[in-house]
């Protein structure tokens, strides 16, 4: 980000009569219109710049919860995004600017995972997806083998989510998380349910991949910041 003493002598200039413009005065709007904000955000995604300001923008204005945030920490979360080239449109599951009391956190999703995973080159597969009631036939935690069969839904209740990945040299992982267990880990080590209330399976399709990348796979520089 910005050195403080540039982006205090940018934010000076913003108001006159003797007042000083802070960040939270300023809102998100005035902060990225500051040069020496808007070139560190140019200087990361060159061309992009814009395109991944103006996402930033509409985020921001079409969530009431993000607005009560402080507006620098929604930019410093956007600077991460950017820096590991990631779309913040929530819709798209890769990265996520969410509020927590009173600032934004950046929150990679799971396409944020898969993506950085693919990026290193190492990775021949990988995915993770919902099982619901009915296609899990057969798991030993033991051994790894797993038995689904995905026509054999008998409802849409999902029981568990299954993770997997296979690096080109032919090593493979496979974790299979239930329902309950999905819980417990929620419960333990989440700050709020933000995340979790606007979109479950995501949330806990993010806990299958970043627990079994953080244990068994090639992380990048980016990748082990992430997880």
């Amino acid at each position: 980000m910005a050195t403080n003493e540039a982006l205090k002598n940018q934010l000076a200039n913003k108001q006159g009569g003797g007042q000083v413009a802070t960040a939270q005065s300023l809102g998100l709007k005035g902060l990225l219109e500051a040069p020496t904000m808007r070139k560190k955000f140019e200087d990361v995604l060159d061309k992009k710049a814009p395109q991944f300001l103006t996402s930033l923008l509409n985020l921001y204005n079409g969530d009431d919860y993000l607005q009560k945030a402080e507006p620098m920490s929604v930019v410093t979360s956007a600077m991460v995004a950017a820096t590991l080239d990631l779309p913040i449109d929530k819709n798209l599951g890769y990265a996520w600017i969410v509020p927590y009391a009173g600032k934004a956190q950046f929150q990679l999703g799971y396409k944020g995972y898969i993506q950085l995973a693919l990026r290193t080159g190492q990775y021949k597969s990988i995915n993770v997806i919902e099982v619901r009631e009915g296609e899990l036939l057969k798991w030993n935690r033991l051994t790894e083998e797993i038995e689904l069969d995905l026509d054999n839904n008998t409802s849409e209740k999902v029981v568990g989510y299954c993770g997997y990945f296979q690096l080109i040299n032919g090593f493979e992982k496979t974790v299979y998380w239930t329902r309950k267990e999905i819980e417990a880990h929620k419960k333990k080590f989440s700050k709020s349910d933000f995340g979790w209330k606007k979109d479950y399976d995501a949330m806990a399709k993010k806990t299958v991949l970043r627990n079994m990348l953080s244990k068994w796979g090639i992380l990048s520089i980016d990748m082990q910041t992430a997880v």
